[in-house]
């Protein structure tokens, strides 16, 4: 284009005509003329930037700008066209730019009339703003408040899950309270009843037709008696003190006390050491908790693996510890247990076992209670090959007030 002479707001519309097709020519957008019909007048250089396509080849373009435009917004683009062609205006519609090179962009389009000094309509004008970078954002906001959002739900129903949680322990605890004195007062009664008895059957010999009902009378007594005391022992504040003992021949004497059961059932039960470091002052096996806690819930837990094991199976019973904590793994060779019931076995009262006399499901409700009193974990999953695996966790060393 040649130098353009100063400009004259009162010189010749010839003059007037170059001015604005320069300012145009030199505009960022993508600016365009069109005829009263849509055909296109003219079109300048930044549509080859935003699109591929240069002025020329728009110039030449049947139904231009639709081969511009992505297919699926041809037709909100035809609708835009249809509306400037009978005079209106719009302003920021955005649509996706099919560039040359396959690519896409998203742009947005803003359109009036024009008319001459005698307010006759010479056509429209189109100008198309490359909004890539806008919609980005756009896009990026609206994937962080979606992550937001989903935040918020997630918090929101753990909040709620906490909330029934607080609520599940407050009236646990009352229970546990109630259970706890209920406990207390029947042991009284019921070592009356216990004492009365035995003087009662003193006086019967063995070969009474009715002895047999004596002997079920007195043991019926006794599981009554079991029953009163785990759920006193579940609720209650510890007693004891921790003493310095040997955690290898504390398993060694339960693995006697349960021997019985293990005979009965032909199970064989067998410990052994492993891994096991000294701490300080302690030796390789050697802790500080309350020993006659952890003796009742490796009872308690090697009771319920010889009871799961098939006849002619085994129970293992594994030691081992490190600076700051000692293992007790009881492995069984049961049918193993699901998940459902896993996340249920440590409620009071829950039970797999069948039969009357198997007991009221306090176990290991008793054996969790006494463990986080130690600052310790009970956990329970399956074998890679059969049967399931008790894990009883412990500090080396508990302090008094814990």
């Amino acid at each position: 284009m040649p130098p353009l002479p100063p400009y004259d707001p009162l010189g010749n519309e010839q003059l007037d005509y170059l001015v604005f097709r320069a300012i145009a020519d030199y505009t960022y957008d993508w600016e365009s003329w069109h005829q009263p019909d849509g055909k296109l007048l003219w079109v300048n250089t930044s549509v080859e930037r935003i699109s591929g396509y240069s002025p020329d080849e728009c110039l030449a373009m049947k139904n231009y700008p639709l081969p511009l435009i992505a297919v699926e917004d041809r037709d909100k683009i035809a609708e835009v066209q249809r509306d400037a062609i009978a005079g209106g205006s719009g302003n920021d519609v955005e649509f996706q730019v099919a560039h040359r090179d396959g690519s896409s962009r998203w742009a947005s389009v803003s359109w009036q009339p024009m008319y001459d000094q005698s307010h006759r309509h010479l056509g429209y004008r189109a100008s198309v703003r490359d909004v890539t970078e806008r919609h980005r954002l756009r896009e990026e906001l609206r994937l962080y408040n979606q992550h937001l959002e989903q935040l918020v739900q997630e918090r929101t129903v753990k909040i709620a899950q906490l909330e029934e949680q607080r609520l599940k322990m407050e009236k646990l605890a009352a229970l546990g309270q109630m259970a706890a004195g209920v406990a207390h007062e029947v042991n009284n009664p019921l070592a009356g009843i216990r004492n009365a008895f035995a003087l009662f059957k003193s006086h019967l010999s063995s070969d009474d037709e009715d002895y047999e009902l004596l002997e079920l009378i007195d043991g019926e007594i006794e599981r009554i008696s079991s029953i009163t005391h785990q759920m006193y022992q579940l609720y209650r504040p510890s007693q004891q003190s921790p003493r310095r003992f040997d955690l290898r021949r504390t398993v060694a004497d339960v693995v006697v006390l349960v021997q019985p059961l293990a005979k009965k059932g032909d199970v064989q039960v067998t410990s052994t050491t492993q891994d096991c470091i000294k701490s300080g002052e302690l030796e390789s096996t050697e802790v500080i908790l309350r020993e006659g806690e952890l003796k009742q819930i490796l009872l308690n837990v090697v009771r319920n693996a010889i009871q799961a094991t098939p006849r002619g199976g085994s129970v293992q019973v594994e030691v081992s510890t490190s600076l700051t904590g000692a293992l007790v793994t009881v492995k069984d060779e049961g049918e193993g247990v699901s998940s459902e019931v896993i996340a249920k076995m440590f409620e009071p009262f829950y039970s797999t076992k069948t039969g009357t006399r198997e007991g009221m499901g306090l176990g290991l409700s008793v054996s969790r209670s006494l463990a986080e009193a130690m600052g310790g974990t009970i956990t329970i999953c399956n074998n890679n090959n059969s049967g399931a695996c008790v894990t009883v966790a412990v500090p080396r060393r508990v302090l008094s007030n814990e």
